[in-house]
């Protein structure tokens, strides 16, 4: 068994000491960090402030406080602490990398490429920063660059160790990933409260070496499209150990746009776009249009565009990166209303959970950038989305769903769709790279809150029933 990160005992020992010596810098940073490890956020947040308040170039505490505000959902906030950091100690590795992280995941990417340069000008081998730069050069289209970093980045660090904060024993669990930024997002429901994580690249890990410490493994490698390569080599590392994961890879193998438009044609009450994965010269030989464009691999609108007419293809193409472009037919999702919606349910170990209902002004879709999801209108009809999904968008469709999602086959996945003038579901995409986002805190619709959490929660349970400690 792995032991519990933090340490009660070691904390009691600390306040002891700080009732001798009430201003000692370093024993507050301990007592901090103390309390950060045994998960008791709001208590090491405040314990971290105090430290500052004393020393406001204290690299340790301002780092640290990043952290645990990015972990807790407060992305601004965390950018300026490393930027405050950094503005001490400019050469610190650890904060110039997570403030590129940071940067990298609120879609700054030139911001963030910044950072990891200034890291590898410090040390030019250090991984982490050669990790995120391959993601920021995959993102912004210079793929040959990209597979230089991820060599360097990946290669000498395949496997990454989180830390645990909860009390008792942890869960060890393995979580197989994909260098290409193909993976199901887990940090929200498998916590380091419950979970001690390590976390697994298969295109640079050596499938004869013995596997990390596990009572579980979660295969979330789930963009089969950019992925193939990482989940042929999680199959190879499975066979090898005889072992299984959580959403098996050769079946997430089956879910790339083109693969999942075949396999779920012919359902009752599901529309199925055409999709067609072309070459980048072979685009000019679409003829029925409009059609919507896209490099695959990209999610949330990035690098995906809507041509109208022949005259405004070549122009699209240029926007799009890599030779790879898959053709889609355009399904009109727009409601008597001419509002756009996409509805999303997740499927956990076999149930449907929904967990949003987007509506926008635009074609284009996410529930992060819809500009009508706030008026009082929507927040009704998404709450009766939430709370009864059959009894809103009706029985045709929601069969059409189900026997789609009985198609696919994984543990954890996503549905888009939408919903036309007969009832029918229209299908915009299916699979494992989908999840249910936490609202922060000025969300107004508490119904959504709630789907996330019981989301999120299945999810949890879903990896505890198949662990070790859970079998009979």
């Amino acid at each position: 068994m792995l032991p519990a990160f933090g340490d009660p005992q070691r904390l009691r020992e600390i306040d002891e000491q700080l009732a001798r010596s009430p201003d000692d810098r370093e024993l507050l940073f301990a007592r901090a960090c103390a309390l950060d490890q045994l998960g008791r956020n709001d208590d090491a947040r405040d314990a971290y402030i105090a430290v500052i308040r004393r020393d406001g170039t204290h690299l340790g505490a301002l780092s640290n406080l990043g952290t645990l505000l990015y972990n807790a959902g407060y992305r601004s906030a965390a950018r300026l602490t490393y930027a405050e950091a950094l503005k001490h100690h400019p050469r610190d590795l650890n904060t110039l990398v997570n403030l590129g992280n940071a940067l990298l995941e609120s879609n700054d990417l030139y911001a963030a490429r910044e950072y990891y340069e200034r890291a590898l000008v410090v040390d030019a081998s250090f991984a982490p920063a050669h990790q995120g730069m391959s993601h920021v050069l995959a993102r912004i289209g210079e793929t040959e660059l990209a597979e230089q970093h991820r060599r360097a980045g990946f290669a000498a660090m395949p496997v990454t160790v989180g830390a645990f904060r909860g009390a008792g024993v942890p869960v060890p669990l393995l979580v197989l990933s994909s260098v290409h930024r193909a993976n199901v997002p887990l940090d929200t429901p498998l916590d380091d409260h419950t979970f001690f994580t390590a976390k697994l690249f298969t295109d640079y890990y050596d499938p004869e070496l013995p596997l990390p410490p596990h009572d579980v493994i979660f295969n979330s490698i789930g963009d089969a499209d950019v992925a193939e390569s990482s989940l042929r080599a999680a199959m190879l590392l499975l066979a090898n150990h005889g072992a299984s994961a959580i959403n098996p890879p050769e079946r997430v193998l089956g879910t790339g746009r083109a693969e999942m438009a075949r396999r779920l044609c012919g359902i009752a009450g599901l529309r199925v776009p055409h999709v067609q994965e072309l070459h980048r010269d072979d685009v000019a030989q679409i003829e029925s249009f409009p059609v919507l464009l896209r490099a695959p691999g990209f999610h949330t609108g990035e690098f995906f565009e809507r041509v109208d007419d022949r005259a405004q293809l070549d122009a699209a193409l240029a926007r799009l990166p890599g030779d790879r472009i898959l053709a889609i037919e355009l399904l009109d999702a727009r409601g008597s209303d001419g509002a756009y919606r996409k509805y999303r349910l997740l499927s956990i170990g076999g149930v449907l959970y929904p967990v949003h209902l987007a509506r926008s002004s635009q074609w284009k879709v996410h529930y992060f950038s819809a500009d009508l999801v706030r008026t009082p209108e929507s927040i009704a009809e998404e709450t009766a989305f939430l709370q009864n999904p059959r009894a809103s968008i009706g029985d045709r469709a929601m069969h059409a769903i189900e026997e789609a999602a009985a198609r696919i086959e994984l543990d954890y996945f996503g549905i888009d769709f939408a919903l036309d003038a007969q009832g029918n579901a229209l299908f915009f995409e299916a699979n494992a790279t989908m999840r249910a986002v936490i609202p922060g805190p000025n969300e107004p619709n508490d119904a959504r809150r709630a789907a996330a959490f019981a989301a999120n929660a299945a999810l949890r349970e879903l990896v505890l029933r198949r662990s070790v400690r859970a079998r009979p």
